[in-house]
């Protein structure tokens, strides 16, 4: 309710930044910081009670018993003091009646009404600050102050009560903020962390779609032909010959793509490795290509303004049509494959790779089906859509449209 009579709080005395609960209930061990402030709210606690015992002893007209009590009441009032942080609204409605009929436990109240500003919300405080603004006109109407008139210690004691709340409203709003900052920078840091693992994550997907749609096509070439060797160690020197180039050529080949891509990989930002990406005017050379390896290929292109179309929709459209091939050559040997390119500026750009259902047995290839998840991956990033399935004659079709803005 007051601070006792005669004296003034040092507000320098009471800065505290209690650290609360923690989020599993459970009070953290006190720091050395906390056994500081607390004892020194407990020394000016006793340091007030000692001023107050010692305006007692200049009070002639209070009764002795009366004094006795006082300084008792004052003395366990100092020893709650250590109680401020586990039961701060306990000991504040506690002090409401002592500091009424004790002088010495005024710097008590004054201490567990802050310490209740700091710990509690302002519900709390509203309801005990008021009761002790209600008790201080009655209590020195009952025990005046010798040295101050009454209305001047009155309103010098509201004031004090007010600036005690407020001072411990501004100390749980400083903590309360610092809090927020901590929690949004934990979640800042998380967010971070989330980003780069996904960011991460796209990479390795990105680089592992590369690289299976790069050496896909030259390692298939690879196994088609060395399958045939195997199952055909009597054919003709010629065959057996232009085998042994494609083998060759297509080791080669997949060698240099492998060192582009690592080329990449190694490349600081900004800098550029390795060839250029391949765009839709690279088809011809990938059908003849796959001619040349011996497939039959039909490529029908009917576009507008070709030269005009993106470069990131036409490396889409070289990478389908390279993975159609590569499938057909290695689930459907020996068919007639077709190409189809269709489009136009301002139209969806749409590529089909269709093969017939092959004749006799075929070898074994080993496969995932990654390449068309990687397929149908890249069509949605550039905007577009890729449908793929067996066609009415047994055969297999891929279809994507993409977007030519």
């Amino acid at each position: 309710m007051y601070s006792g009579p005669r004296w003034f709080f040092p507000s320098a005395l009471i800065h505290e930044l209690d650290p609360g609960t923690s989020p599993s209930g459970r009070r953290p061990r006190r720091t050395a910081r906390d056994w500081l402030v607390d004892f020194s709210c407990f020394l000016l606690a006793v340091l007030v009670g000692l001023l107050g015992a010692d305006a007692l002893r200049d009070n002639t007209d209070l009764p002795h018993a009366v004094a006795v009590l006082d300084q008792v009441l004052g003395a366990l009032s100092c020893a709650a003091v250590w109680l401020r942080r586990r039961r701060p609204l306990g000991l504040a409605v506690a002090m409401l009646p002592v500091s009424f009929v004790s002088e010495t436990s005024g710097g008590v109240a004054v201490i567990a009404l802050f310490t209740l500003a700091v710990h509690r919300p302002f519900r709390y405080v509203a309801w005990v600050a008021g009761a002790q603004l209600v008790l201080t006109p009655l209590y020195f109407w009952w025990r005046p102050d010798p040295d101050l008139p009454y209305t001047a210690v009155v309103i010098l004691f509201v004031v004090l009560t007010g600036a005690t709340v407020g001072w411990g409203m501004f100390v749980r709003s400083k903590r309360q903020l610092m809090l927020s900052l901590r929690d949004r920078a934990r979640r800042a840091e998380t967010e971070a962390r989330l980003r780069a693992e996904q960011a991460q994550r796209l990479a390795r997907e990105a680089i592992a779609r590369e690289m299976h749609d790069v050496l896909a096509h030259r390692l298939t070439l690879l196994s088609v032909h060395a399958g045939a060797l195997e199952f055909r160690p009597d054919a003709p020197r010629d065959e057996i010959a232009r085998a042994a180039g494609v083998i060759r050529e297509s080791a080669h080949e997949a060698l240099q793509d492998l060192r582009e891509i690592i080329g990449v990989l190694r490349a600081g930002e900004g800098e550029e490795a390795g060839r250029p990406q391949p765009t839709l005017a690279a088809l011809d050379t990938l059908v003849a290509e796959s001619r040349q390896a011996g497939m039959k290929v039909t490529l029908e292109q009917r576009v507008a303004d070709a030269g005009s179309v993106p470069a990131s929709v036409g490396r889409t459209a070289y990478r389908i049509a390279q993975e159609g091939l590569t499938n057909a050559r290695k689930h459907a040997p020996g068919t007639e494959v077709t190409v189809s390119v269709t489009g136009g500026p301002g139209e969806d750009l749409t590529v089909t790779v269709r093969n017939p259902a092959p004749e006799g047995d075929v070898p074994p290839v080993p496969g995932a089906g990654q390449g068309l998840i990687g397929l149908t991956e890249r069509a949605i990033l550039a905007g577009g859509t890729l449908e793929h399935g067996p066609t009415p004659d047994g055969g297999f079709e891929v279809r994507a449209c993409l977007p030519w803005r």
